[in-house]
């Protein structure tokens, strides 16, 4: 299966932030909104693509180039009556795609997931299915957008001025390559838009809904809603396993220093190396024994926690996730932890804490932390799928901030103390409660 975006327009209402270049190439958290949309959809497993271009279309061109460096193959179609609408762009399709096909906006950010269940969708007797959304959010624009009026799952009306409209059109449909033979004859239209082909295509029974379902999109046509999108994308990194450390503290540091880092050539690799070099600094200084190097050990025992929600954020930004770099972030998390907790041993031993206590302690702490760690992965997973959210999670962003804390205060022994008896008191505790939920 191919997608087909259309790229043709000029966007005008977004000019205060595109410099009056082209709008698709307008940059978003690190990514031009076009390549935003190509590489949702390439995650959604769509990796052959056309582009229909028009405004300044040599400048997309060669930005996007044949489309190796994304991951996928582009072909574009250039489509000289742009400016009458952005239904003609659909129409210079023609003759170049054949079967089904995803077709898409250059301008609308939404989740992979749309793009995974539309595929799935029967188009049966319809031309086009439209994913469509029943209660919009409120921050989408209701005088600009699109509405759908239907009947059971068929549309019987759509366009911007509708009343008693039933759903909002999310810009992203399943299309049947037979819908050119019934709309060939709007071509002579003075003005066409996508809303008049799919109006046309309604009134002949041929246009379902597919219901949008816990996913978000957003149209980024004004400059109002280009920071929503850049809101809704950071909100999207939270995860239902952070801690009430990483929610409250950690996530709303990491996402300022994500949203910078973004726009820079780092790799999200090369943000987990940096984080476990922060972890090894801060083992060393722990390791001293004096307090002004315990107090800077556990200022970097909290710089890399923050730190290290930074390589996911930005992998998940920019459509750079891959299960080494997550691999890699959890072995270089279980090498940072044991040397942090090996720190504070040697550090106590040596400020003048003796005998076989303090590395018996020291044991019992790492030990914990990294079975808390292990048990983790299938807590999480429990947690993921609970209709009631954890009040505190027990992980790694609470153990480090209590670290940090300790080193503060001077009475990290206690700290190391309290590590060994709670880890592995949350280990076990985890044991219980996944034996009644299996």
């Amino acid at each position: 299966m191919k997608a087909v975006i259309l790229a043709a327009g000029r966007g005008s209402r977004i000019e205060k932030i595109s410099n009056s270049g082209p709008k698709p190439l307008v940059r978003l958290l690190g990514l031009s909104l076009i390549e935003r949309v190509i590489l949702s959809i390439k995650e959604g497993g769509i990796k052959d693509f056309i582009i229909v271009t028009g405004y300044r279309a040599e400048e997309i061109k060669t930005y996007l180039g044949s489309g190796s460096h994304l991951g996928v193959k582009i072909t574009y179609v250039d489509n000289p009556q742009w400016s009458k609408g952005n239904g003609t762009s659909l129409l210079a399709v023609k003759g170049h795609i054949k079967g089904k096909f995803i077709l898409s906006m250059a301008d609308h950010v939404f989740t992979p997931e749309i793009v995974k269940e539309l595929k799935k969708q029967p188009l049966k007797d319809a031309l086009a299915v439209v994913v469509a959304e029943p209660s919009p959010q409120p921050y989408i624009d209701l005088e600009d957008a699109t509405k759908i009026k239907t009947q059971n799952t068929k549309v019987i009306e759509i366009g911007k001025n509708i009343e008693g409209f039933s759903h909002i059109d999310c810009g992203v449909f399943l299309v049947s390559d037979k819908i050119f033979e019934y709309i060939e004859k709007l071509q002579d239209r003075p003005t066409l838009s996508l809303n008049d082909i799919m109006q046309e295509v309604g009134l002949m029974g041929k246009l379902r809904i597919f219901e949008l379902k816990g996913q978000f999109w957003i149209d980024v046509d004004t400059p109002e809603a280009y920071r929503k999108a850049e809101e809704l994308l950071c909100n999207s990194l939270v995860k239902p396993t952070d801690g009430f450390i990483s929610r409250t503290i950690n996530r709303p540091i990491s996402l300022m220093i994500s949203r910078k880092l973004v726009n820079t050539g780092l790799s999200p690799n090369t943000i987990t190396l940096f984080s476990f070099m922060v972890s090894v600094i801060s083992a060393i200084f722990l390791a001293v024994g004096n307090y002004l190097m315990t107090f800077l050990g556990g200022i970097f025992v909290q710089l890399s926690s923050i730190v290290d929600g930074c390589d996911g954020e930005v992998a998940r930004l920019k459509h750079r996730t891959s299960e080494y770099g997550a691999w890699l972030d959890s072995v270089l998390d279980r090498y940072s932890d044991a040397l942090i907790i090996m720190g504070i041993t040697v550090g106590l031993y040596n400020y003048g804490l003796s005998g076989s206590k303090i590395w018996i302690i020291g044991y019992l702490a790492l030990m914990g932390s990294l079975i808390n760690s292990y048990t983790a992965t299938k807590f999480d997973s429990l947690i993921k799928t609970s209709p009631k959210k954890a009040s505190w999670r027990f992980g790694r962003d609470t153990r480090l901030f209590i670290i940090m804390m300790g080193a503060i205060l001077n009475q990290l022994y206690y700290v190391l103390l309290f590590l060994a008896i709670i880890t592995n008191f949350v280990s076990i505790r985890r044991l219980v409660v996944m034996k009644k939920a299996y």
